[in-house]
């Protein structure tokens, strides 16, 4: 072969060496993405689980009008492929809600849920 030959051999597995490299990258990226999306999703649902524990009088299991009282794993679960969530504050008229990623390491997110189950403060993510 000659040197011609050769240089196009060897360009051509840098390139495609580098479109490898490119399509692993995309593919981590939306990866997390994914995740994150994920996340809020069932932080959504976790806070309807709550709003609907708040609005629930206590002798069907709800807290008569106030957040005091819910736990996370109560129907929910606390935990899923996702996350882990758990609650980091408690009022009767707000809730605060972290979920720590199990595919992102050291990613989390908070939000925080006012008494009528709207979002007041977040989603604040750190680590996606």
């Amino acid at each position: 072969m000659g040197q011609q030959q050769l240089l196009l051999i060897i360009l051509g597995v840098i390139i495609v060496g580098v479109a490898i490299a490119v399509g692993i990258s995309m593919f981590s990226s939306q990866s997390v993405k994914s995740n994150q999306d994920a996340i809020l999703s069932d932080l959504a649902n976790l806070a309807a689980d709550g709003y609907q524990f708040k609005i629930r009088p206590t002798s069907m299991g709800g807290g008569n009008g106030t957040y005091a009282g819910y736990s996370v794993g109560t129907s929910w679960g606390a935990s899923n492929p996702n996350a882990t969530y758990s609650i980091t504050a408690q009022t009767a008229t707000a809730l605060s809600l972290k979920a720590e990623s199990k595919q992102v390491d050291a990613a989390t997110i908070v939000v925080t849920y006012d008494g009528n189950g709207k979002v007041t403060s977040g989603p604040t993510s750190a680590g996606f």
